[in-house]
């Protein structure tokens, strides 16, 4: 069996278990985030409570305080440097106890799994009128694969370096139609990153599970297309990839090599 797998929930919420550690990316866990209503796949139901959170930035669809007073167990916060005091504010000063911050290039251990951050082209703050910021970023996971969460990102010059990789999930959507590409990754563009970081296996994600309420009728294509046209992009651009494009709630055991 292998010692990876990944089970994607839907929008940019992932389920990691390498080397007998949990991780979970992101976690939206209900099926409403202000505006924004789950419109497929099921909720998501984890199987227990992770070891550690991987927190990208503090976009309320990606830092979803709700969500995260849903999770059991009392996990490690591993969250963008800036993001303590928010934390704090927020949840309390026991939860900002469990915050481990990161600036990119700086790594922290998980057991035996070793989390880097690694930078993210995107914008840090809480929302367009807050003043609540920190920094946007990736993480690589080495254990027993070596893994890129994305986060939310546009290309950015030294992308290549992340890599090589075994499995990249990488964000090739978004939650409405008028969310444009700037400092978003579509899915031409997370063909591209891909064929720069290299890597053995790919998943999409961050695509077809929020819409905004109300417009359920617009623009359809932007919300449940993006997985597959990422697929067929990559197949032209990093033949030697994998590509699955996995359903709410599936689960993906990667190999390694």
């Amino acid at each position: 069996m292998s010692a990876t797998s990944v089970t994607w929930w839907g929008h940019s919420t992932v389920w990691l278990a390498d080397s007998g550690i949990t991780l979970l990316t992101d976690p939206v866990l209900t099926d409403r985030v202000a505006h924004l209503r789950r419109l497929a796949g099921p909720t998501p139901t984890l199987p227990g409570a992770p070891d550690a959170v991987l927190l990208s930035h503090l976009h309320a669809d990606h830092f979803h305080l709700a969500s995260l007073r849903l999770l059991a167990g009392a996990p490690t916060l591993i969250v963008p440097r800036g993001a303590r005091a928010f934390v704090a504010k927020t949840l309390g000063s026991e939860w900002a106890s469990r915050c481990v911050e990161l600036a990119p290039g700086e790594d922290t251990k998980v057991g035996p799994l070793r989390v880097r951050a690694v930078p993210a082209a995107h914008d840090g703050a809480r929302g367009p009128w807050s003043r609540d910021r920190a920094l946007a970023v990736g993480f690589v996971v080495e254990g027993a694969a070596r893994t890129w969460y994305a986060g939310d990102t546009g290309l950015f010059d030294g992308m290549t370096e992340i890599g090589p990789l075994d499995l990249a999930l990488i964000p090739v959507g978004g939650w409405g139609p008028t969310l444009g590409s700037h400092h978003h990754l579509d899915a031409a563009d997370g063909a591209e990153a891909l064929r720069r970081v290299k890597s053995g296996w790919a998943v999409p994600i961050h695509y077809g599970t929020l819409w905004p309420i109300g417009m359920t009728r617009f623009r359809t294509h932007m919300f449940d297309q993006p997985g597959g046209r990422f697929a067929e992009l990559a197949a032209r651009s990093s033949p030697g990839t994998r590509v699955r494009v996995l359903a709410q709630g599936e689960t993906l055991a990667v190999e390694r090599g």
